[in-house]
């Protein structure tokens, strides 16, 4: 018989952002950004707990007033992966997923591919990455992945990997996306360690991993995402999410007027706030 592993989803959310102040509590289409991305978490069914880990007592409060679960965690926690272990040392769990809390166009279907890579003894670590849109292969903010043949991660640059030497027109570069699965203990591991080379010079705390083989396995998603670090960026997921929620309605509409009951829209039933 085989038994589902405990996953617990973490959406570490600190108020400090250098980029775009306090973004993680920025309206969004009627919405606290960091609700959103709680949301699809929960609605994909594949996590239990979904929380948000936060050193900042108001992000706890407007989590709070809007049902979603708290663990607060340290001020001093250097990275959302730091974030995690302080929450895996209060909630038990198999497999924790690092959920980006500024990725408001996340939907429940990211999480089935990231998850199903732990069907494999081998995997540790998974995470996401899609094709890359040709305006993000020279963007050095879009980080590109480079991976072997089983999925296996190669390398993560912020600059265009692999090289195109000879001009041939490739196409298949992959973008990353910053959502990471952890098995406990590679997740110990993992924040035990010191900043390796690679990563100062990239900044880019996945190659902490690599640097002290630690494989890291990449499972494709189900498309792009906008992570929000300007206000354009706020602007472009805020109509993304509008037009999203206007589909919903036409399909709610079009469900009452059909008498077999197609396009019927599930709603989420909010579980109550708390802290761990």
């Amino acid at each position: 018989m085989t038994v589902t592993p405990r996953v617990a989803g973490v959406i570490p959310a600190r108020l400090g952002s250098t980029r775009l102040s306090r973004k993680v509590l920025r309206e969004i289409a009627g919405r606290p950004m960091v609700e959103w991305v709680w949301r699809a978490a929960v609605e994909s069914g594949r996590m239990d707990p979904v929380l948000v880990a936060t050193d900042s007592e108001e992000v706890a409060a407007v989590c709070g007033r809007r049902g979603i679960p708290v663990a607060m965690t340290s001020a001093h926690c250097a990275s959302g992966s730091d974030r995690v272990r302080e929450v895996a040392a209060q909630v038990d769990a198999e497999i924790y997923v690092n959920i980006q809390g500024d990725e408001p166009t996340l939907t429940p279907d990211f999480f089935a591919p990231l998850l199903e890579l732990f069907g494999r003894p081998e995997v540790q670590v998974g995470t996401l990455a899609v094709r890359c849109p040709a305006a993000d292969i020279a963007n050095p903010n879009a980080v590109k992945v480079a991976a072997a043949l089983d999925g296996r991660a190669l390398y993560f640059s912020r600059s265009t990997i692999p090289f195109d030497r000879d001009a041939s027109g490739l196409v298949g570069y992959w973008k990353h996306l910053g959502i990471y699965a952890y098995r406990k203990a590679a997740l110990e591991r993992f924040a035990a360690l010191p900043p390796g080379r690679l990563e100062q010079v990239e900044r880019l705390e996945q190659l902490r991993l690599l640097e002290n083989g630690i494989d890291i396995y990449v499972a494709e998603a189900p498309m792009d995402t906008i992570g929000v670090d300007t206000e354009e960026d706020l602007a472009r997921a805020e109509a993304v999410l509008l037009a999203r929620d206007a589909s919903k309605k036409k399909r709610r509409t079009d469900g009452e007027s059909n008498p077999r009951g197609e396009g019927r829209v599930l709603h989420l039933n909010r579980i109550s706030g708390k802290r761990f």
